[in-house]
């Protein structure tokens, strides 16, 4: 049985499938800005937002479809509403006034987008989310982003590298602070180099909108040991919260389950994603770790594994889970970072192996973007531990180097392997 309660919340809808097709949009314009280098001679490149959206949008209804037509087959049931639980002695499901009841009840509802309140930031509501950022039918053209995290981080190359004057205010110095250090500092670099305008220490004030329907933001700057600066950043036409997101139990009435909940509301599952009432799982980012898609996937297979296949083992393992920011240039990274293996095995037992280089791909362009790489080694057997790059291509390359992490791969594994000429991902196996 399929509840389908908040359907904004689908990776397919607004999520990673339409913002990976704007990325790609985003990629081909840079490339279409090295065809002058390359010997490409092109002339009026005209950029019509429109045409992408209305192929995007298309997209996603087909993607729609197909799983639609996948579950009829699968003789699954669809019920359209939003799902609550009753106070039942057996858990009770009721949707549009009616019933339901099962011996497995997963509730799988995801998250969506904080935005503060107008009562903290006065004119908050004046901003969007990432949900308003595939509702826009034209490219903005001075945005404004807030957030220092991957959508942050993504959107904000979007916009910008599609033309869109763009602004990024983050509260400490540098963005995707839980990465590795590394991946930080260039990450945050890479963002001002392609011409954002990235406020550091700083927060957002208020909103006020003029009568052209421009918004006026204002900006309070805070260094330590200096006195506070408050700035203005006027005609904004697309102002974007990216500051965390929230999970999506509002109006299930997870009270009348006794259902353990932490500070922010998630979901507290055990390591088999059971629930604290029996024959109640979560799954995915209402429970609030590793929120992403595949994680709440491979959950789910895990735990329809150990329900209907007597597997009474199975779970997901959290570890070594890869992770894919799509920056300009990419991020891929997987395990520990080097400040986590430090003190998970001490100083004295961890070994960096690091690079920076310019891709081969820039050799003849005036545009440049680094590729830096790190492998994070722990013990006397070198067991790579974390690995961590941003560069072209890097995206792609790390699915494969994952499954050597998650293997016990050590870095004398890296070295026996032939290196692969001339490409990036040969560094990682020649780092010395």
């Amino acid at each position: 049985m399929v509840i389908d309660w908040f359907k904004q919340v689908c990776v397919v809808n607004v999520g990673c499938v339409p913002k990976k097709v704007m990325w790609n949009t985003a990629v081909h314009f840079e490339f279409i800005h090295d065809h002058a280098d390359y010997g490409f001679k092109t002339s009026d490149v005209k950029f019509d937002w429109r045409v992408i959206k209305e192929k995007r949008d298309a997209y996603v209804s087909r993607l729609n479809e197909i799983y639609q037509n996948n579950l009829n087959k699968a003789h699954i049931e669809t019920i359209q509403g939003q799902a609550s639980f009753t106070t039942e002695p057996e858990p009770t499901l009721e949707v549009n006034g009616k019933k339901y009841t099962a011996p497995h009840i997963l509730i799988a509802t995801g998250g969506r987008p904080s935005v503060p309140q107008d009562s903290e930031i006065p004119g908050a509501s004046l901003g969007i989310t990432s949900d308003g950022f595939f509702e826009l039918e034209e490219l903005p053209k001075h945005s404004v982003i807030v957030g220092a995290g991957y959508i942050a981080v993504e959107i904000a190359g979007i916009l910008s590298t599609l033309g869109s004057k763009t602004s990024l205010l983050i509260r400490y110095d540098k963005v995707l602070r839980t990465f590795d250090s590394m991946i930080s500092s260039n990450c945050t670099q890479e963002l001002e180099n392609a011409g954002i305008d990235v406020w550091k220490h700083s927060q957002v004030k208020s909103v006020t909108k003029s009568p052209q329907g421009l918004l006026e933001v204002t900006v309070i700057s805070s260094v330590r040991g200096h006195k506070p600066k408050v700035s203005t950043i006027s005609d904004v036409d697309c102002l974007l919260w990216a500051i965390g997101r929230e999970p999506n139990t509002e109006g299930l009435n997870l009270d009348k389950l006794g259902l353990k909940l932490d500070a922010k509301g998630h979901i507290v599952v055990d390591e088999f994603q059971n629930t604290g009432r029996k024959g109640i799982y979560a799954v995915g980012d209402v429970c609030g770790k590793a929120l992403l898609t595949p994680v709440a996937i491979a959950a789910g297979r895990k735990l329809a594994h150990r329900l209907f296949e007597g597997k009474q083992d199975s779970k997901l393992d959290y570890s070594n889970i890869p992770t894919v920011v799509f920056s300009h240039p990419p991020i891929g990274t997987v395990g520990l970072t080097e400040e986590e293996a430090i003190s998970t095995y001490g100083k004295e037992n961890v070994k960096i192996y690091n690079t920076s280089f310019t891709p081969m791909y820039h050799a003849v362009t005036q545009r440049k973007t680094k590729c830096v790489m790190k492998l994070v080694c722990a013990g006397k057997e070198e067991k790579v531990v974390g690995l961590h790059m941003q560069g072209l291509g890097c995206d792609e390359m790390l699915q494969g180097f994952a499954v050597a992490v998650k293997m016990g791969a050590t870095k004398a594994s890296f070295d026996e392997t032939v290196a692969i000429h001339p490409t990036s991902s040969e560094e990682l196996v020649t780092l010395r």
